[in-house]
């Protein structure tokens, strides 16, 4: 018996990549698949560095395998022949949370030597939209210099700076708060607190 066709109103999931390095802040990377598996139109594609996988278990305690149940679709992160590299592959655009002043510079210079690298230039170079989350302080002159050759190439930087105007009670609520404003960079709303006025 042939499978049924699907419903015309059926709208197919939009994907979003996801890149995993192994900068502090992997509770960003971990709320945020969690947040993603209550949206039924979004399909998370994950690549996790290996620093990252050390990092997720230094800071949250969570094993590889953890990570990779929360996410739809898991890519080894030295598989640079995945779909993810390449622009024929159609996606809503890439989130790196956290990311790395590694991963940054690499992705400021073009040099595409792992799936995360790749998945970023393929992004820029496609026009859609990237999104990197870095994480260091103080920032340095390459740091600066870095972050302003991949603005000026299309991509955003967004350091996760906490807000707290809506009076966060623990440190999920602070984190929750970022992602609902990074989510909205790629049209998806996540629920949580915004600016409404005073």
């Amino acid at each position: 018996m042939s499978p049924s066709p699907p419903s015309p109103s059926a709208q197919p999931r939009r994907r979003l990549v996801l890149g995993v390095t192994g900068a502090t802040g992997s509770i960003y990377a971990v709320r945020l698949l969690q947040a993603l598996r209550r949206c039924t139109d979004v399909e998370t594609h994950v690549v996790v560095s290996p620093p990252g996988v050390l990092n997720i278990k230094y800071e949250l305690g969570m094993t590889r395998q953890q990570i990779h149940e929360l996410a739809d679709v898991v890519y080894s992160f030295r598989d640079v022949g995945a779909a993810l590299a390449s622009g024929g592959f159609s996606t809503l655009g890439m989130l790196v949370v956290p990311c790395s002043m590694r991963t940054l510079a690499a992705v400021a210079h073009g040099l595409s030597d792992n799936l995360i690298t790749r998945a970023a230039d393929v992004t820029l170079k496609e026009r859609r939209r990237l999104v990197m989350m870095v994480r260091e302080t103080p920032l340095n002159l390459a740091h600066l210099r870095n972050m302003t050759a991949v603005t000026e190439m299309g991509g955003v930087v967004f350091p996760p700076l906490p807000a707290f105007y809506h009076h966060p009670q623990s440190i999920e609520e602070m984190v929750d708060q970022t992602l609902v404003r990074v989510m909205d960079l790629f049209g998806v709303e996540l629920p949580g607190p915004r600016w409404e006025g005073m």
